[in-house]
């Protein structure tokens, strides 16, 4: 696992500034971003499945990203089509759950680069369990590689093992590949808050928070697992509106952008 950043470590601003001119092209303040995309956002307002609408407006986000010359892995989620606490509770045998899962995960991750093949962008589909006819075995370095040519990323079937969620992969993945921050894409909610502001609309949006308030609050953002991978290797975490045209853009170019999570002064 990568280690912990620090001064010189090559990591971006704390508190980035606007993505600055370079002659008129913006200039993005990361260099290497890990973009959680949820199962939830996939399905769209459909609410389950896949809505190859908003697939084919996630393709042309990332383009716009690598436009600019980011280098974008993605870890996507499955909850659209199955999701292991689901079966659990109700009496399935929860590793078999999970990694049921984990196979989910692998069918959005194909039509996300389906279309992201359609925009023009090449890309890579790893997974953790192997299956080799059609996607590439998750390698560390091989995957930095391919971010390194240009190519897009997507990480699929989780960590590979039951017990741990699509949150936690991206947190781990973020800290192999050495990524700037982590963009949680989160479907009709426009960064963290006290309370679901879906049920409570006077709920208070928070706009920067620490790793330890998502622990103690239990805010629900990402579990405890992911969060501690998070703080130990100081990559901070971006929670914004997925739904909301060029969040993902502004997010990546400094601009204010649903909540902040870590990367104060003193993680820099």
């Amino acid at each position: 696992m990568a280690q912990p950043r620090g001064e010189g470590a090559g990591t971006s601003p704390a508190s980035p500034p606007s993505g600055d001119s370079a002659g008129g092209k913006r200039v993005p303040v990361y260099r290497r971003i890990v973009l959680k995309l949820s199962g939830e956002a996939m399905a769209g307002e459909k609410g389950f499945g896949l809505d190859l609408d908003v697939v084919q407006r996630s393709a042309r986000d990332i383009r716009a990203l690598h436009e600019l010359g980011v280098q974008v892995a993605v870890v996507v989620g499955g909850g659209n089509i199955w999701r292991g606490t689901a079966g659990s509770e109700r009496g399935m045998d929860r590793a078999t759950a999970d990694y049921m899962g984990m196979l989910a995960t692998v069918i959005n991750a194909l039509a996300l680069q389906d279309q992201l093949e359609q925009v023009g962008l090449d890309t890579r589909v790893m997974t953790a369990i192997e299956m080799r006819q059609i996607a590439e075995p998750y390698i560390r370095r091989r995957a930095i590689r391919h971010l390194e040519k240009g190519r897009i990323v997507i990480f699929a079937s989780g960590t590979g093992n039951p017990f741990f969620s699509t949150d936690t992969t991206a947190a781990l993945r973020a800290a192999e590949i050495e990524a700037d921050v982590i963009l949680m894409a989160k479907r009709g909610v426009d960064g963290v808050y006290e309370d679901d502001p879906r049920r409570n609309p006077n709920a208070q949006k928070f706009e920067r928070l620490e790793y330890i308030d998502l622990l103690q609050r239990g805010l629900g953002v990402m579990d405890a697992t992911a969060t501690s991978l998070c703080m130990d290797n100081r990559i901070p975490i971006i929670v914004f509106d997925f739904n909301q045209p060029n969040h993902l853009l502004s997010a990546c170019l400094g601009e204010k952008v649903g909540t902040t999570v870590g990367g104060g002064p003193e993680h820099g």
